[in-house]
């Protein structure tokens, strides 16, 4: 009877565990950033699917923290930027493989869903896709700073005196791809890295001269621009469409060479026990009207197909300028960052700051 009565409860205790899976199986645990699951896109999910979304807000650090400590576990579905994958799924395993059979592709931007799939590609298997992106580029005064389409337009002797941007690893980046040079094809040969960034370095010495102030933060660069003493610069291009709004002279222009793009992305964490609701709500907000109403909340487009048609007309319009189809395509999406090479980045803007 003992032994009966083990066996009994035994199974009465699976028979429980796998109800209260099946029951948890109907909750999307979403780890993800503000503003990319506004409470309407939410209730609306849960309206039309029949599943329930719990939303922990978090960052890239924090994301990587929570999946590192429970070996991918506690969530169902996060949002990490796509160079905070391949980095950890090596180290820590706290990912699992996207079955792409269940992603409709159709709603993605092609090339942003094939970037994003290179970059995120481990041991052959693919584990993120793209959901929220942004970029750096120019933001340039048009009336008075016309002849600025690309990074190194910048040095020009017409804008010497009204341009700035910032000391940090973007200025590299973008300048070192308006010479003709490619940084992330070097990213795996260091001496390659070292060298294009060597040509960089020389580059932005010799304009050093020519500009205003090297910016800090976002506030500065909007003063400086609104007030007229800076008349194009390397930034974000939401920050260009801002200062849009208050005066359309002034844009976010996709430089010749490539704007520099970032992309928040969806990942399966090694241990979520909501894979059908998490391919759901993927389907579900990659939907034009739906990612419209994201882009309202987070300020930043996503990579669904045809959703700037959904946007505010004047968010629309703004977009619409600055990124025809081929400056998308033409975007420079960052890869993970190999060990080694913040060093001689950061070695590089050193020297740029300390020259005459």
């Amino acid at each position: 009877m003992k032994n009966q009565s083990i066996t009994l409860s035994t199974a009465v205790a699976f028979a429980f565990m796998g109800a209260a899976t099946t029951a948890s199986a109907d909750t999307l645990r979403l780890l993800t950033w503000g503003g990319y699951a506004p409470e309407e896109v939410v209730a609306k999910f849960e309206a039309e699917t029949g599943h329930t979304v719990e939303v922990t807000k978090s960052n890239n650090e924090e994301m990587i923290a929570k999946l590192r400590a429970t070996g991918g576990g506690g969530f169902d579905l996060a949002q990490p930027s796509q160079d905070r994958i391949a980095g950890p799924q090596q180290e820590f395993g706290i990912y699992k493989p996207i079955d792409l059979t269940k992603i409709d592709a159709a709603q993605f931007i092609p090339s942003m869903l094939e970037a994003t799939k290179i970059n995120t590609t481990v041991d052959g298997a693919v584990y993120g896709v793209p959901h929220v992106w942004g970029t750096s580029g120019l933001v340039v005064d048009t009336k008075s700073a016309a002849s600025v389409q690309d990074y190194t337009d910048l040095c020009d002797a017409d804008v010497a005196g009204k341009v700035s941007y910032r000391l940090k690893r973007p200025t590299l980046i973008g300048f070192a791809y308006a010479m003709g040079l490619d940084p992330f094809a070097a990213y795996g040969d260091e001496a390659a890295y070292s060298d294009i960034m060597s040509q960089v370095e020389a580059k932005l010495i010799e304009c050093k001269a020519g500009v205003k102030t090297y910016w800090g933060g976002g506030d500065e660069l909007m003063g400086l621009m609104r007030s007229g003493e800076v008349v194009a610069s390397m930034a974000w291009d939401t920050g260009g469409w801002k200062l849009n709004a208050d005066n359309p002279d002034i844009t976010f222009v996709a430089p010749a060479s490539g704007a520099l793009g970032w992309v928040d992305t969806f990942v399966l964490p090694a241990k979520g026990k909501a894979d059908e609701a998490a391919y759901a709500w993927i389907n579900f907000v990659m939907q034009p009207e739906v990612a419209a109403m994201i882009t309202a909340a987070a300020g930043n487009f996503t990579a669904a197909q045809g959703a700037d048609a959904y946007a505010a007309d004047d968010l629309k319009a703004r977009y619409q300028a600055s990124f025809p189809p081929e400056a998308i395509d033409n975007i420079k999406w960052y890869p993970p960052v190999p060990a080694g090479l913040e060093a001689i980045e950061g070695g590089v803007l050193d020297r740029v700051k300390a020259a005459n």
